[in-house]
């Protein structure tokens, strides 16, 4: 087992889901909408997560689209999602739940599974192994899951300051990953 990779795998996908830097979405969420089903939502994006990774590829081929390709248009994501938490603006817009299930809609999707993030797991099999990936994906659910059952408690204890500081020393982290993806892929496609 490659610690290291793991370690990259790990810390890209916390940076990309960003749940920390949720958390303030998640509280305003829970006092307007009520209660969230933390076990749910995070069943929810971990369904979604794994059949990315395990059914993307055939589902890029099925469309005609190679990995380097996808993981090249993924690190520009991965680009702007980094921008976006570095300058604090929104580029993105998630869509509005009608439903009223908002353990779902928009926690699980597109909070925590969203496009950057499904875009990062196919990203991730152009330089790591498939089973890296899963166990990437797995520790970041547990910290999701953790996050969402204490996300009040944890507001109250880190404040507004060091979310703020967290989500740009992530966007940054980001920036960087998003330009090794990028290097690493552009000579297959070109």
């Amino acid at each position: 087992m490659d610690f290291n990779a793991l370690l990259t795998v790990f810390l890209t996908l916390f940076a990309v889901i960003d749940i920390v830097g949720s958390i303030p979405i998640i509280v305003d969420l829970r006092e307007k909408r009520g209660e969230i089903q933390s076990s749910k939502a995070t069943l929810f994006a971990g369904i979604l997560m794994l059949s990315f990774l395990f059914f993307g590829d055939a589902f890029l081929r099925m469309i005609g689209i190679d990995l380097q390709s996808f993981a090249l248009a993924g690190s520009i994501v991965i680009f702007i999602i980094g921008i976006e938490m570095v300058l604090g603006v929104n580029i993105f817009k998630a869509g509005k739940d009608e439903t009223g299930n908002h353990s779902i809609m928009p926690i699980a999707f597109p909070l925590i599974a969203g496009a950057g993030t499904l875009t990062t797991i196919l990203s991730l099999k152009a330089d790591f192994d498939t089973l890296i990936i899963f166990l990437g994906i797995i520790l970041n659910l547990m910290i999701v899951y953790a996050v969402l059952k204490l996300s009040k408690f944890l507001q109250l204890k880190m404040g507004p300051n060091t979310l703020e500081i967290l989500r740009r020393i992530f966007g940054v982290l980001l920036l960087a990953i998003a330009i090794k993806i990028f290097k690493a892929n552009v000579n297959f496609v070109v």
